[in-house]
C-alpha cells in the first residue's frame, strides 16, 4: 500500500507540474528574447525605446492574468480542476507556436505589432488559469503532513519552465552567431513550444482521472461570492506574494537583459549564470516546502521577506559585476531567499482559502500579485535605471515589495496544522 501511495503521489506531482513547465517555458521565452523582439516588432531609433516597448507587451500579457484567474477559477470551482488544468494547457501552446511564425514589422508593418500583442494577451489569460489551479490540485491531493512539500512542486514546475527557456536560450546564443539569432534563430524557441504543449496536454488528460469539484461544497456563483465574502483573503494573498513577484521577475526573467545591457556580459554568459541559479532555486524549493511542514509556514515566509529586505542591495551589487563567479554568487543568494516563498506559499495560500471558493480566491490573489507587480517589474526596472542613472535602483523595488510581504505575513495565522477539506482528506463515505 505504501508503494501504491508513493506511485499515486508521483503521478499527482507530474500532472500538477507539467502544465507549469510548458506554460512558463512559453511565457518566459519572450522575456529572454525581448531585445531581439523589440527590434523586430517595435523598431525605434534608440534601442532602449524598443526594449521598453517589448517589455510593455510582456507586461500586457501579465495584465491578462487576473482575467484568466476569473475564467479558470470559475471553471475549477464549478467544473473541476481537471477541466481548468486541461483547458489552460491547450490555450497556451497555440499562441506560442504562432509567435514563432509571425512576420516582422518590416514585412507587414504595424499589423505585426498588433498580432504580437494579441497573442501575448491570450498567453496571459492561459497563465492566469494554470499557476494557481495546479498548486491547488497538488495541495489538495497531498497527505496532511506533506502539503508544503508537495505544494512546492507547483512553483518548481514554473522554475522548470523558466529553466528550460533559459537553457534553450543558452544553446541558441552559443550555437548561432548574432545575425542568425536576430534573423531567424529566436523563432526556434517559440516553435518548439508546440511539442512541449502537446506532451503536457497528454499527461493532463491521462493522469488526472477524476473531477475535483463536486466532492466539495460549491458556491452558486464563485466569482461574485469570492469578491463579496473573501476579498480580505484575496488581498492577503496579493501581499504575501509581493516580494516573490517583484524579485523573481527582475532576478530571473529580466536579469539576462540586465546582464547584457548593464553589466555588458556576453549573452551566452548571462544565460549560463541564470541557468545555474535557476537550478539552485529549483532544488531548494522542496526543501523549504518540507521545512514549512515541520516548522510552520510563517517562519519560512518571514525568513524570506526579512532576507530580501536586508540583502537585496548587496546581492544586486554582486550581480552588477563582470566576473562570472561574483555575479553568480549574487543571483544564488536571491535564489535561496526566493525558495523560502516558493516552498511555503502554495500550501499557505490554499490553506487560507474557503473550500467552496478555493480556485477563484487563490487564482485571483496570486494573479493580481504576479500579474500587476511581477508583470510590470521589468519595465519599471528599465525606467528607474534610465531616469535615475543608478544601475542598482531595482534593489529598492525589491526591498519595498519585501516590506509589504513582511507586513502581511506577520498578521496571518499559522495554518500548517489546519485540516484541509479536500478530496485527499475526505473519507470515501463522506465523498
Amino acid at each position: 500500500m505504501e508503494r501504491a501511495h508513493s506511485g499515486q503521489q508521483r503521478r499527482v506531482i507530474l500532472a500538477g507540474i507539467v502544465g507549469n513547465v510548458m506554460e512558463w517555458y512559453d511565457f518566459t521565452v519572450y522575456g529572454y528574447s525581448a531585445a531581439v523582439i523589440g527590434r523586430q516588432f517595435f523598431p525605434a531609433e534608440h534601442p532602449i525605446s524598443s526594449l521598453l516597448a517589448a517589455f510593455g507587451v510582456f507586461a500586457a500579457g501579465f495584465l491578462m492574468r487576473p482575467f484568466g484567474s476569473l475564467v479558470f477559477g470559475h471553471i475549477g470551482d464549478k467544473n473541476g480542476r481537471k477541466a481548468a488544468l486541461t483547458a489552460s494547457v491547450a490555450l497556451m501552446a497555440g499562441p506560442t507556436f504562432l509567435i514563432g511564425l509571425l512576420p516582422t514589422y518590416h514585412q507587414i508593418g504595424i499589423t505585426a505589432s498588433f498580432l504580437l500583442v494579441l497573442l501575448r494577451l491570450v498567453q496571459g489569460l492561459s497563465v492566469g488559469g494554470e499557476c494557481a489551479t495546479s498548486c491547488i490540485f497538488l495541495v489538495e491531493q497531498s497527505p496532511p503532513g506533506r502539503r508544503g512539500f508537495v505544494g512546492s512542486f507547483g512553483p518548481l514546475g514554473i522554475c522548470g519552465g523558466v529553466l528550460l527557456g533559459s537553457a534553450v536560450g543558452a544553446v541558441l546564443t552559443t550555437t548561432l552567431d548574432r545575425q542568425s539569432l536576430a534573423g531567424w534563430g529566436w523563432r526556434i524557441a517559440f516553435l518548439a513550444g508546440i511539442a512541449v504543449g502537446l506532451i503536457g496536454l497528454y499527461i493532463r488528460l491521462v493522469l488526472i482521472d477524476h473531477p475535483i469539484a463536486g466532492r466539495l461544497p460549491q458556491a452558486s456563483s464563485p466569482v461574485p461570492e469570492a469578491f463579496r465574502s473573501a476579498w480580505r483573503i484575496i488581498l492577503r494573498i496579493v501581499g504575501v506574494n509581493a516580494a516573490t513577484a517583484v524579485s523573481f521577475y527582475f532576478c530571473f526573467v529580466y536579469i539576462t537583459t540586465y546582464f547584457r545591457q548593464t553589466d555588458h556580459l556576453a549573452a551566452s554568459t548571462a544565460f549560463d549564470i541564470n541557468t545555474v541559479s535557476m537550478i539552485a532555486l529549483l532544488l531548494l524549493m522542496p526543501v523549504m516546502g518540507a521545512l514549512s511542514d515541520r516548522w510552520g509556514r510563517k517562519p519560512v515566509l518571514l525568513a524570506g521577506a526579512i532576507g530580501l529586505f536586508i540583502a537585496s542591495w548587496p546581492l544586486l551589487w554582486l550581480m552588477h559585476h563582470t566576473v562570472f563567479w561574483v555575479v553568480l554568487l549574487g543571483q544564488l543568494g536571491v535564489a535561496a531567499l526566493l525558495a523560502c516563498f516558493d516552498g511555503a506559499v502554495p500550501a499557505a495560500v490554499v490553506e487560507m482559502a474557503p473550500d467552496q471558493l478555493r480556485c477563484t480566491v487563490v487564482s485571483v490573489g496570486i494573479n493580481l500579485g504576479f500579474g500587476v507587480l511581477g508583470g510590470f517589474t521589468p519595465m519599471v526596472a528599465i525606467y528607474t535605471i534610465k531616469h535615475s542613472q543608478y544601475d542598482l535602483s531595482p534593489a529598492f523595488l525589491m526591498m519595498a515589495a519585501a516590506a509589504i510581504s513582511f507586513a502581511i505575513i506577520v498578521r496571518i495565522h499559522e495554518t500548517c496544522k489546519v485540516a484541509l477539506s479536500s478530496p485527499a482528506n475526505i473519507a470515501p463515505e463522506a465523498a
